[in-house]
């Protein structure tokens, strides 16, 4: 959990046999070993791909870190510098080699076409390229946050291609590591019968989840329902299968998912879990269904991001050059 910019490892009792209380097990320590040795580093947003987190700091600076050994890589700042609507995704080619993609989006992509334009870092060059633009999609800051599922990352986005409506349709949006290239993944639904909300994976096997829900008369209630991709082709092409419906969920449990919220589906208990507020209180997460809230340890906190983290014992590659390589211990 990323809690006030802080990551944390918690555990949840979804069984009921501890008053519900999510238990914060223990705190990731991110210094800055790059200027300040012993300084914590705030961090706004973290992206999880094989047990690293890609994280972008308080102070603008990027990172990937394995909180389990404690090794870092600070990455040299693309020319264009960090913007508001640029954003990152962790990722590896088909022959394992990590790479860094960075999307520069000239707008908030939701009404108008905007310019998006694309770079990669390398890890063994430790160096930025250009790899592409494009005005066809856009992707809306409340979905940049992506998922990475097998090396490759997807998105939520807004198809601008083929309509000509001011309200233009999401879609899944993929990038693949290895060909360095985006494509369209279809829906397992139909588009216009559907909405599609949020992302997420599944906890053991890293499976894609996709959230949608549908409207009820009068849209004060709502169906939820969430996808799994049971396989993920060569060729990008998924096999769905529907694992959660949540039928006549309340306007206020979709409105987590219309702000951007994220959520852990559990495919044993088929329940959805997704931060949120209980009347003037921060420090909740909401099991959606159920329509129930569980704590977390007692404490406040200004917003959270939960992740399915998977730990790892492998090393960042650092490259030729070593630029920003550090290894620090875990405090």
């Amino acid at each position: 959990m990323l809690i006030d910019s802080r990551v944390y490892v918690a555990s949840f009792d979804l069984h009921g046999t501890d008053e519900n209380i999510v238990k914060v097990t223990r705190q990731f320590s991110l210094k800055d070993s790059l200027s300040n040795p012993s300084k914590e580093v705030d961090i706004i947003e973290v992206f999880h791909c094989d047990g690293f987190l890609l994280c972008i700091t308080k102070d603008n600076m990027l990172v990937v870190w394995n909180p389990c050994s404690g090794e870092t890589k600070w990455m040299i700042k693309p020319e264009a510098s960090y913007k508001n609507y640029c954003f990152y995704a962790l990722g590896k080619s088909s022959c394992n080699k990590y790479k860094i993609l960075r999307v520069d989006q000239h707008g908030i992509g939701f009404y108008h076409q905007s310019l998006v334009e694309f770079e990669i870092y390398d890890f063994t060059s430790n160096s930025w390229r250009s790899v592409g633009n494009t005005r066809d999609w856009a992707i809306q800051g409340l979905h940049r946050r992506g998922m990475s599922v097998n090396g490759n990352t997807y998105w939520i986005a807004f198809n601008f291609s083929h309509q000509a409506t001011p309200m233009r349709r999401k879609f899944l949006l993929s990038f693949d590591f290895s060909t360095e290239r985006f494509a369209s993944v279809p829906l397992p639904f139909d588009p216009s019968h559907e909405r599609v909300m949020a992302l997420s994976v599944t906890r053991e096997e890293q499976k894609l989840c996709l959230l949608a829900s549908r409207g009820k008369e009068g849209y004060d209630e709502f169906d939820i329902d969430v996808w799994m991709a049971t396989k993920i082709e060569s060729t990008g092409a998924m096999s769905w299968s529907k694992f959660i419906t949540v039928e006549e969920a309340v306007y206020r449990q979709l409105f987590y998912f219309c702000n951007g919220m994220n959520f852990l589906a559990d495919t044993e208990k088929k329940v959805l879990v997704c931060p949120g507020t209980h009347g003037n209180s921060k420090k909740f997460l909401h099991i959606v269904g159920d329509d129930k809230c569980i704590q977390v340890d007692g404490q406040e906190y200004e917003g959270s991001l939960l992740v399915n983290y998977v730990p790892t014992l492998v090393q960042i590659e650092q490259g030729t050059l070593g630029v920003g390589a550090r290894k620090a211990p875990i405090t």
